[in-house]
């Protein structure tokens, strides 16, 4: 951590001391955390992320370092000048204070001045000895202390002050918030919350394999005895080869599940509320309570605390008992009167207490689990009253009843922005207001779909209803009033909210002062969606008409604008790569536009502009949207484009639109190179190389303006592209170089959509595919000059250039299609191809270049990037393991899911074609269960509530059952009357025959499934049943089934189902338990986290791990500020930390930190994640350096099951997994079975990498030391000639790794001969042989460790001060010339292909 200053650090270099002051008393922070050095970034404008850090590591708080460090300059992160930094200090040390709580001991209490006294109160509430209070105030000297108010601001407050906790007198709210606080105590260890999908709570199963927790057991277990007391063998369906899948390990048992019972009932009085007299003798509420002992008692809640009063069931009498036992807290008062709460509640807090934290703090984004146990329903007060007293957005604990969604979400967007502090106190404002939107949206949406929300027109039929509920205007997702008739009907009213919901994230990712959108959350529920927003204010009482002053409300039939609007959108004009055009009205008067006509502008009664209707954001997908008259490029037709879709609305993804403009701006860059090559070729005769490096010195000196320029240009590839067009001035006249180069830096600095994916693309920056920028390197001599000659000139103000180069860049331009003659500057039109929207004249030849733009954007789709995926799928850079994370990879790339059908298609004709069956098995059955779950969504629309169980049983078995004929049991309706037949006068949206959806049969089922494959995804299915799928794709119905409830939302029982049965169908109405909502929304960001954390990686990739390090620590505080303490972002962030932890030596602080990203991990993304599997991948490995050997098998086993579950056996992944198995396995002395983990590794390994590849060398490698150990030494023999052979062809006779694998082989021949001699001597002098002793080496756990290490990736640099300068120096001479582009991939050293990079996943 950073150490803590409390005076400014002596060399920051042009600091204003004045203003670190000023920022370091600001301390807007609240949180826990330390280290509190800063890096505000230069240009102030809230959304920089170009300057992520000064790496010269002298701004880091480390006073003595900084004086001699600051070399910053030269690795600027994004090519900020290092003396415009500042550095903030928030002053924050912490200090003791001692604590004393009525009854208990005093106790020390470690806090900070940036601390409310609140979170002393929150802490009280969590401790073991005083979680039962929560009504009392704390008072220091006498005088009651402020709960909003920050410690440092209190008078008399330091180290060593006393603080008393002392009990005040309750009021009815009290005494609600201390019943639901004891209730939550009782429940604390009961997982019925997580997956009943309530308040944010989800399962974590990593305490069970570990035995707790982590930091103890090292501690706990002798070393010695170790080995002994480890049972190796896996459960049966583990080991390699098994056919079985259960599905019960999923969710082992925790022995802490079974509840400890406290109470039998806690609920509220049938006597409440108090009468008036008895409200004057201070009763609050009355709760009735049966004890474990059955003991059944009346209890008052009253202004002085609680008591035993005299009432019965049936008999009000609320005269104190006697004895009352009037006591302040329900705990102290229950212990009295039951032996058996004192003694299980005590228990029960100490569990709690010994839990991770991670395993109790709510995660932000509520998770659904697909499968759950059946779970008694106990009795339970507060979850009956939640469930009727519409508890809104919590508003009990806010005063003034509804929260105003839309003010909350467009006030914390207006908070200021200007420096570290203030960024932090907004990002999480926003955050926390989104996620709690993003609950109340998806309560609110199943209640509109529930039937319990009354319409706001409820006259008209059930699909054109909308519902408004807690201040969120719900609307359903279908084509009501023939709104989108033109664009395909009810399939377009699906699509429209996805695609507006993502213009929503482009638009809030910008994020430009002024300009507002609109909360919106997707939410698909039993067949519907819902789309949920935040209402504009006044927009509810004044026609759609009146309100719009930009856009349009007809698509384009009448079209209106806004110079306001314009100027707004023109700074989001440049990020989001959108064309500021005319269109024509009804009048055929010119309108000019910065956006799609879709996108409505509308001024709300709180002065504030917003956009919605952001559908069209981004250009259309050509390949999806015949066009009569038009061609596509015959790259897109080859492949059958365009096909036709089921609605018009296909855009491109964002992700896309910038690798076009990247590939754009390289060959832009190639062009204009080029060109001026030819020029000094012909000008002068003489070598090409000088020339233009005096010519290129000599320009830089001419233009003394243009300097400014110049530096920002070199420096970041993403501040070259954007140079001129500046905001006032569209036509080709430039703005001042200066105003340029500002300009500049905003916009490199967007930051991209979605998540920390994309980060990786510059902004119409360099291109970052490897393949084109070093063939074109090697190609064409002395390039790189040439390239940086061509940046000067694209980066000056084409002023003073003389008119050659000034051509040379106005072909470049046209060349690429800019919109732009003197700078690149690719932007779309977005209302290209819309019917109903005309263009004035003049601008048809512009029209027509953006119609080739798309075309040759969609091509590029087809042509570069689904061969990119599968390159990089065979490559495994891109490692898909489930239907969640193939998408993720299509999506990366810019890839719709649409083009799955043709991914699938491209993978079928590569020759590799057996090197990607685990993608192509995975694809397909991405490709079967987005089909079904097409059908369901339709299938479900027409099911009534009481029948849901009995459909979704139907609708599985006929999915994924053998049995033939498997009939729908209608069910036998509980409540048999005959008087159904009157009409029910609200129904459920959509309903229709309720019965239509028993009539469903296996095989129409999957006729339907292989026709949807046919229009949608344009793939030919050749299947008739399941099993026929199964047998033909290699699939795993569990994984079919797991990948329908997960996209349905379905939750099933968990216990073994036999899908294989001919005679009875594998689901009955019982196994289906729940049904969730799948929520779509925005994630806000940490941005300044996020730049931490990419400098830190970047600083470890350089191979500086120490500083690497530091950045990262401080990232996940910032992380932690923004979030709370549970995000996808910081497990990333605890992941790599524990990384870097382990390489440096560290290990138990590897260990600590790896579990916490393993259970955040379980909690966030789920249990059998992709990603939690590797998480569990990388904490065996550490357990096991930390000398925990069978807990790092639990955890590989753990890792195995779960991979075999969610994609088979036949996997990449699963050779890294099983060859970590069997080492492990090999150092614990189990020969046999560690023999079998690695044979099945081997095979994967030659499979996906090719018989010759380095891995399978490792592989033999393994496997030959298994033999050796058990003294088969001609196995041995055999496997290690296989390896040296591949070592010897691959890398030379010289290499190292060849030198060993001979030695080994030597090492080998030697013991065999040695055996086959003790034999021979054996076999000749019988029983009196005297026998040499033989060397059967058990291997260390040094040796295994080593191996471990190797095969994971991770390799070990000794960390002295001279090797690290070596590296180095050694890593930027490779950078330096692969830039020159004079290397070939080098041959690499180490069988992993990683040795020159510090392994970073």
């Amino acid at each position: 951590m950073v150490s803590k200053t409390d005076d400014i650090p002596a060399s920051v270099p042009n600091c204003n001391p004045v203003d670190l002051a000023d920022e370091a008393g600001d301390g807007a922070q609240d949180s826990k955390e330390t280290s509190r050095t800063r890096l505000k970034d230069s240009c102030g404008c809230g959304h920089s992320t170009d300057t992520a850090m000064v790496n010269g590591d002298g701004a880091h708080g480390h006073t003595e370092e900084a004086e001699s460090k600051q070399d910053g300059n030269g690795e600027t992160d994004g090519g900020e000048d290092s003396n415009e930094q500042e550095v903030i200090v928030i002053q924050d040390t912490g200090f003791t204070v001692k604590v004393q709580a009525p009854g208990t001991e005093p106790f020390d209490l470690q806090v900070s001045p940036q601390e409310m006294v609140q979170e002393i109160h929150q802490v009280l509430m969590d401790r073991e000895d005083t979680c039962h209070r929560t009504c009392f105030s704390l008072q220091l000297d006498g005088n009651v202390l402020d709960n909003f108010a920050e410690l440092k601001s209190i008078e008399g407050l330091q180290e060593g002050s006393l603080l008393k906790v002392v009990e005040e007198p309750y009021t009815v709210r009290e005494a609600r918030i201390h019943v639901r606080h004891i209730r939550d105590l009782l429940k604390s260890l009961d997982p019925s919350d997580a997956y009943n999908g309530v308040d944010c709570n989800s399962l974590s199963f990593l305490s069970i394999f570990t035995d707790g927790d982590l930091g103890d057991s090292g501690k706990r277990k002798k070393k010695g005895n170790e080995l002994e007391q480890i049972d190796c063998t896996p459960p049966e369906h583990i080991l390699p080869g098994s056919k079985d899948r259960p599905l019960v390990p999923l969710q082992p048992q925790n022995k802490d599940w079974k509840p400890l019972q406290c109470l039998k009932v806690l609920t509220m009085s049938g006597w409440n509320p108090p009468p008036g007299n008895r409200k004057m003798h201070g009763d609050l509420m009355y709760l009735y309570m049966v004890t474990v002992e059955e003991r059944h008692v009346s209890i008052t809640a009253s202004t002085r605390g609680f008591y035993l009063n005299q009432s019965t069931t049936y008999t009000f009498n609320p005269k104190p008992a006697n004895p009352s036992f009037l006591s302040h807290s329900l705990v102290e008062l229950l212990s009295q009167i039951s032996p058996a709460f004192k003694k299980n509640f005590t228990a029960l807090q100490k569990k709690r207490v010994q839990r991770h934290p991670f395993e109790r703090i709510a995660t932000p984004f509520q998770v659904y689990s697909w499968t759950a146990p059946q779970v008694d329903h106990a009795m339970d007060c507060v979850r009956a009253e939640d469930a009727y007293t519409s508890r809104l957005g919590y508003e009990e604990h806010i005063p003034g009843q509804t929260r105003d969604w839309n003010e909350e979400l467009q006030t914390t967007r207006e908070l200021p922005r200007k420096n570290l502090p203030e960024r932090l106190l907004r990002e999480r404002a926003i955050f926390k207001v989104h996620s709690d939107f993003a609950a109340a949206a998806t309560r609110g949406a199943m209640a509109v779909i529930d039937g319990n929300v009354m319409a706001i027109n409820p006259g008209e039929e059930t699909r054109m209803q909308m519902f408004i509920w807690n201040n969120i205007f719900f609307s359903l997702g279908f084509d009501v009033r023939d709104h989108y008739r033109e664009l395909g009907g009810d399939a377009a009213a699906h699509a429209a909210p996805t695609n507006d919901l993502n213009g929503v994230r482009a638009y809030g990712a910008v994020d430009v002062e002024g300009l507002y959108t609109l909360g919106t959350v997707v939410v698909d529920y039993r067949g519907y969606r819902v789309t949920a927003q935040s209402i504009i204010p006044g927009i509810l009482e004044r026609e759609q008409e009146q309100s719009v002053i930009y856009g349009s409300i007809d698509f384009g039939k009448t079209v209106v604008s806004h110079s306001k609007y314009l100027e707004l959108l023109e700074k989001t004009s440049r990020p989001l790569k959108v064309q500021r055009h005319n269109v024509l009205n009804e009048k055929n008067e010119t309108v000019e536009l910065c956006s799609s006509v879709e996108c409505k502008g509308i001024i709300g009664n709180d002065g504030r502009h917003y956009i919605l209707d952001l559908l069209r954001t981004f250009p259309p997908d050509l390949n999806f949207l015949p066009v009569d008259g038009e061609e596509l490029p015959p790259e897109s037709q080859r492949q059958g484009f365009p096909r036709q879709h089921r609605h018009r609305l296909a855009c491109l993804r964002q992700e896309l639109i910038e690798a076009f403009v990247e590939h754009r701006y390289l060959l832009f860059m190639k062009m204009a190179a080029l060109q001026l090559m030819q020029q000094k070729a012909n000008k002068d005769t003489k070598t090409n190389t000088p020339a233009i490096t005096e010519t290129s010195e000599t320009t830089s000196e001419s233009n003394s303006d243009t300097t400014q320029t110049q530096t920002t240009a070199s420096d970041s590839p993403s501040a070259t592209a954007v140079s001129t067009d500046s905001t006032s001035q569209t036509d080709n006249t430039t703005p001042a170089a200066s105003q340029a180069a500002t300009d500049g830096e905003e916009n490199s600095s967007t930051p991209a959509t979605n998540g920390p994916l994309d980060v990786t693309a510059t902004h119409n920056g360099e291109c970052k595919s490897p393949l084109e920028g070093k063939e074109l390197e090697e190609s064409i001599p002395g390039l790189a000059q040439a390239k940086e000659l061509a940046e000067t000139l694209v980066a000056e103000d084409g002023s003073c250039i003389d008119p050659k180069s000034r051509e040379v860049v106005l072909n470049a331009c046209k060349a690429v299609g800019s919109i732009s003659n003197t700078s690149f500057d690719i932007r779309f039109n977005p209302d290209i191809f819309s019917p109903g929207v005309h263009f004035p004249d003049e601008s048809a030849d512009d029209v027509q270049k953006q119609k080739q733009l798309l075309k040759d954007a969609a091509a590029f789709l087809v042509s570069c990037q689904i061969p990119s995926l599968v390159k990089d799928c065979l490559d495994h850079s891109a490692l898909p393991m489930d239907g969640a994370t193939l998408t993720e990879a299509l999506r990366q790339r810019g890839i719709n899911v649409r083009y799955l059908g043709s991914v699938l298609e491209f993978v079928d004709k590569t020759p590799a074609k057996t090197q990607l069956d685990h993608f192509y098995r995975i694809g397909i059955s991405e490709l079967i269960t987005r089909c079904a779950k097409h059908i369901f969504k339709t299938y479900l629309q027409g099911v009534e509530l009481s029948a849901l169980s009995a459909a979704v049983s139907h609708f599985l078995n006929c999915f994924l059952s053998s049995f033939p004929d498997a009939v729908a049991h209608l069910p036998p309706d509980e409540l048999v009357s005959r008087r159904k037949s009157r009409k029910r006068r609200n129904r459920v949206p959509g309903g229709g025959d309720n019965t239509a959806w028993a009539s469903l049969t296996p095989s129409e089922l999957w006729k339907s499934i292989a026709s949807e494959a046919q229009s949608y995804y344009h793939f030919t299915l050749q299947c008739e049943s399941v099993d026929q799928v199964v047998e033909k794709y290699g699939l795993q119905k569990i994984t079919l089934l797991r990948e329908i409830s997960v996209k349905t939302g379905i939750q099933i029982l968990i216990k073994e189902y036999n899908f294989d049965s001919r005679h009875k169908p594998a689901f009955t109405e019982e196994d289906i338990l729940n049904i969730f909502p799948v929520v779509k929304h925005v994630n806000p960001k940490a941005s300044d986290a996020f730049h931490f954390f990419q400098s830190g990686q970047a600083k470890v990739q350089q191979g500086f791990l120490k500083e690497g390090c530091e950045l990262i620590n401080e990232a996940l505080n910032l992380f932690n500020n923004v979030y709370g303490a549970m995000h996808v972002e910081i497990c990333a962030c605890l992941r790599l930390l524990a990384r870097l932890n382990y390489i440096m030596g560290d290990h138990p602080e590897a260990l600590s930190n790896q579990q916490k990203a393993v259970l955040m991990s379980e909690r966030v993304l789920g249990i059998e994640h992709p990603n939690t599997i590797q998480e569990y991948m990388h904490l065996a490995l550490y357990c096991f350096a930390n000398g925990q050997l069978s807990t790092a098998l639990k955890l590989l086993y753990r890792a195995r099951y779960l991979m075999l579950l969610v994609s088979g056996e036949d996997h990449p992944e699963m050779a890294l997994l099983d060859s970590n198995i069997g080492l492990v396995l090999h150092g614990v002395m189990e020969y046999d079975l560690s023999l079998r983990f690695l044979e099945n590794a081997l095979t994967i390994n030659t499979k996906y990498h090719g018989p010759r590849s380095l891995k399978v060398a490792l592989s033999h490698h393994l496997v030959a030391r298994v033999y050796e150990s058990k003294a088969e030494f001609r196995s041995a023999l055999q496997h290690e000639k296989e390896g040296y052979t591949i070592y010897k062809n691959q890398m030379g006779e010289a290499h190292e790794k060849t030198k060993e694998s001979s030695e080994y082989l030597k090492y080998l021949t030697q013991q065999a001969v040695a055996l086959q001699r003790t034999m021979n001597e054996i076999y000749k002098n019988g029983s009196n042989a005297s026998i040499m002793p033989l060397k059967f080496t058990a291997p260390s756990m040094a040796s295994v460790l080593e191996q471990l290490n190797i095969i994971n990736g991770i390799i070990f640099i000794p960390l002295s001060q001279k090797d690290l300068e070596n590296l180095k120096a050694e890593v930027q001479r490779r950078q330096q010339l692969q830039e020159l582009g004079k290397i070939e991939e080098p041959a690499e050293d180490s069988p992993l292909e990683l040795e020159d990079k510090i392994p970073i996943d």
